[in-house]
């Protein structure tokens, strides 16, 4: 017998678990910016969104176009940031790739040309370029991983502001409930051992630890097909 379980009940896409973006200040990335030309924007004013880590900048391009932007360290309403390929190498300003020298701290990075801003946009994180080439630049990302991207890639230069948001302990439960609640995060993550029998596979009999496999057959009906999904193999690996 199948059971409804949590994640099938928000990938429903019901109100109960659909994101409050209503809430949101808006869609954070870079303007429209067509190759070759240099424009300029001022930073009205850093703004919160409950959904996004980091802080925003409100930003009014020369264009006339206004946007937001992940904020910085160190910037501050009134400042001005270019765009282009002949932009300065300061905190702020995006610049494709190709024209970053190697070393660079830099964010919210693109990508494929012109889709503004797809890596590296959580509060206090930075990814560094580490070799260039014509056909591709490779980027550091904050996990240590590193990813070949297309030179014409924007990307802005400095480090995330809000760093330190994680160090800062919740204390209380409900607290931590109220932040998750303000994104929609599923939380608190309960294990399917500790639940009730009626919904979960792996819950009942009365203890949290029952030993009941967590892999699951390919072909296992849709309430029963969870844990390791046809694994290719199981126990512990032999040295």
């Amino acid at each position: 017998m199948g059971k409804s379980l949590i994640q099938q009940k928000r990938g429903k896409g019901s109100p109960r678990y659909r994101a409050p973006s209503f809430k949101y200040r808006g869609k954070a990335g870079f303007g429209r910016y067509e190759s070759g030309k240099q424009i300029t924007a001022q930073v009205l004013d850093i703004v919160h969104s409950s959904g996004h880590s980091a802080p925003l900048m409100e930003l009014k391009y020369s264009s006339g176009e206004s946007g937001l932007l992940q904020a910085p360290e160190g910037i501050r309403a009134g400042d001005q940031i270019e765009i282009g390929e002949n932009s300065e190498l300061k905190s702020g300003n995006i610049l494709p790739l190709k024209s970053i020298p190697e070393g660079t701290s830099i964010y919210n990075i693109e990508s494929n040309p012109g889709d503004g801003g797809k890596f590296v946009r959580t509060s206090g994180v930075f990814a560094r370029i580490i070799t260039k080439a014509d056909d591709g630049i490779v980027v550091e990302l904050p996990s240590s991983k590193r990813r070949t991207f297309m030179p014409e890639c924007m990307a802005a230069v400095g480090v995330l502001a809000g760093s330190g948001r994680t160090e800062k302990p919740f204390l209380k439960a409900g607290t931590r409930w109220f932040a998750m609640t303000a994104k929609n995060k599923m939380w608190p993550h309960v294990s399917g051992t500790s639940m009730n029998s009626v919904s979960h596979p792996f819950g009942g009999r009365s203890s949290h630890a029952k030993g009941i496999p967590t892999q699951s057959a390919r072909n296992s009906p849709p309430g029963r097909k969870v844990g390791k999904i046809a694994p290719k193999r199981t126990g512990r690996r032999k040295r």
